[in-house]
């Protein structure tokens, strides 16, 4: 069974991780589960309790994602050249590490014990400052070293030349230019040049222009200058490779105090995150104990809106392990039960918990039957699915265990269910675990109120507004209060009548008053469906009008004579005077029938077909022949 999701811990979890800030706390906090040794999860509480009075007092601490200088270290680790980027980053993380460093020293003025994290941060000074001179905008600065400063000042020189040298050329031939400035072509410097005064200017030709008018020329004057510029860039590159090497290995020399920084960081992010998850849900550090024992005073659900929720009192413990919580559907019964056993995974896990003060012990496993459970897939359903996840729950729990159960015994038939409701709780007594139960069988009030160890109790329902005020009444057994929902939500009062009598028999009915005066069900008018016509068979249409009949041709009333019979597509054709047509039997109408108007055996080709084809049909009957009856189509 998956608790986190089904009380909605893994909701939680996502919200905390927004406030990290280096992926590995993002992922310890994915990971997070509970803490089974005392030492361990009070130290925990500590944390986060120190965590949040910092970030009060001093603000939010000076974090950043180091994702990138882990990288930068792997590189460096493999004798590789870092590349200015990287070892800018390297230089950005230490500059957080030092103001980290700085930010917990101001808390020890408080006497906070996380603020001691500082002495086991070094914020590597010395490689910090010489990343800082050499490397700057993400480049190798002119004056990380003389001979690189030298070597620089020397190309922009020999640039500076090699442009004067060619906008002097320029200006003595400015009747040879096509354009009156200079340009660059594959990094030389050129001269716009007309075709027809190719061999007038001296030197080669780079480029040209798309219609070849203009020819780019280096001219012989400014080559000097670019073979010289080329020697001091490779110069250049060799004196940056130089440099970067050092700071590399500088880098690679303080690995093991930067790796140790690094991890000390995401300790302290992961801490952190749990500070300001507790700032932001406005949470408790809780006392924790291992003598059975639960209370929370004002306790609210973490993901309900803090304005909305009605803070809930909770208490079990001493003698009491299980509480049987009834009331009606929509009294908060589920919400109060998530509410406790979030709150004590919660603080179990080292957080704060969402309450005014609480008092939790600690459990060895949390166990809840939570929803219908119905798995389609694996065709079970929710009363099956209910079984399944309760006989989970029964094998696992003990009398460290904390048990949540929702609905018990729903499902199924009320008689059967409610025994095996019983059967159920009797069980979880047994085992001496923590059990929070919600139900509506009145058989298992009576149970709770006889059992040793169990008592009732009822959320509190205000019936003027039929809202729940998630107050938990403790000793009290609540009423479901269906008939009074239904009354208040219009439910006629015929209806009402017959639904207590069935459930309470007939003298039940006198003690009821209905505020609803309607007696039944007004009906309202709803949209009437259209059936389809039944198309015509095709036997039916195909009989419908015989060779010979006598129809009608709308719309032009015209009178013909049928000579081939309507097909299964709903055509036939009709002769007319001096011609004969297809047409949809909609559009006919029969006017005599040919029974009337000839004899039974007549011989209908003679007013269908031309006398030739009369004749070579005949033909055709008493011999071979290769005659063609033509068509009149």
């Amino acid at each position: 069974m998956n608790i986190e999701r089904q009380i909605e811990f893994d909701k939680v979890k996502e919200i905390w991780a927004e406030s990290a800030v280096t992926d590995w706390a993002k992922e310890k906090i994915k990971e997070a589960a509970l803490y089974f040794s005392e030492t361990e999860l009070k130290k925990q509480l500590r944390d986060t309790t120190d965590a949040r009075f910092l970030i009060e007092k001093l603000g939010m601490p000076p974090l950043q994602n180091i994702a990138e200088i882990k990288e930068a270290l792997m590189i460096a680790e493999k004798g590789a050249c870092l590349t200015p980027y990287q070892l800018e980053r390297v230089e950005n993380v230490l500059v957080v590490i030092r103001r980290l460093k700085d930010y917990l020293a101001r808390g020890k003025m408080y006497q906070n014990s996380l603020a001691y994290y500082d002495e086991n941060l070094d914020e590597l000074s010395e490689v910090s400052r010489e990343i800082a001179v050499k490397i700057r905008n993400g480049a190798v600065d002119d004056y990380a070293s003389k001979e690189l400063e030298q070597i620089r000042k020397r190309i922009v020189k020999c640039e500076e030349q090699m442009k004067l040298k060619a906008e002097q050329i320029l200006r003595a031939n400015k009747e040879c230019m096509s354009d009156n400035y200079c340009t660059f072509r594959n990094g030389r410097i050129c001269l716009p040049v007309k075709k027809d005064y190719k061999f007038k200017i001296s030197g080669s030709v780079i480029d040209k222009s798309s219609t070849g008018s203009t020819l780019f020329i280096e001219p012989s004057g400014a080559a000097k200058y670019y073979e010289e510029l080329q020697l001091l860039k490779i110069s250049e590159e060799n004196e940056v490779y130089n440099i970067l090497y050092t700071l590399s290995a500088f880098v690679l020399t303080s690995a093991p105090v930067l790796q140790a920084d690094l991890e000390m960081v995401e300790k302290l992010d992961f801490i952190f995150s749990k500070g300001k998850l507790s700032l932001d849900m406005d949470a408790a550090e809780p006392t924790i104990n291992t003598e059975r024992r639960i209370k929370l005073l004002e306790a609210r659900h973490p993901l309900m809106d803090r304005a909305v929720a009605v803070p809930l009192q909770f208490e079990v413990g001493e003698n009491v392990r299980g509480i049987i919580i009834t009331g009606p559907n929509t009294g908060g019964k589920t919400v109060a039960i998530k509410t406790v056993m979030l709150n004590c995974i919660m603080a179990q896990c080292g957080l704060h918990v969402t309450c005014k003060q609480a008092d939790i012990c600690m459990n060895s496993s949390y166990l809840c039957d939570i929803g219908d459970g119905q798995n389609l897939s694996e065709n079970l359903s929710t009363f099956s699915a209910h079984i399944t996840n309760v006989l989970e729950v029964l094998r696992e729990a003990n009398k460290d265990s904390f048990v949540i159960m929702d609905e018990l015994g729903s499902g199924t038939d009320p008689t059967e269910g409610m025994g095996i409701a019983i059967a159920i709780l009797e069980e979880l007594r047994k085992s001496g675990a923590i059990f929070l139960v919600t139900t509506h069988y009145p058989e298992v009030k009576e149970y709770a109120a006889k059992a040793e160890d169990i008592v009732n109790a009822r959320m509190a329902f205000d019936k003027e507004t039929l809202r729940p005020t998630y107050q938990m009444i403790l000793g009290e057994a609540g009423e479901s209060c269906a008939f009074y929902i239904a009354d208040r939500l219009g439910m006629p009062s015929e209806m009402l009548r017959v639904a207590v009598r069935a459930a309470y028999g007939e003298e039940a009915v006198k003690s009821y008053t209905f505020q609803n005066t309607e007696s039944n069900i007004s009906r309202k008018s709803t949209t009437k469906i259209k059936k389809a016509k039944t198309a015509r068979s095709n036997t039916e249409l195909t009989t419908k009008y015989k060779i010979g009949d006598s129809v009608m041709v709308y719309p032009e009333k015209k009178i013909g004579i049928v000579c081939v019979p309507v097909n299964e597509k709903g055509v036939l054709r009709v002769q007319l005077p001096n011609k004969k047509i297809w047409i949809n039997h909609k559009r006919v109408k029969l006017h005599v029938a040919a029974t009337e108007l000839y004899p039974e055996d007549y011989d209908f080709s003679i007013l269908f077909e031309t006398v030739e084809n009369r004749k070579k049909r005949h033909d055709m009957q008493r011999k071979y022949t290769d005659a063609v009856i033509e068509s009149e189509e």
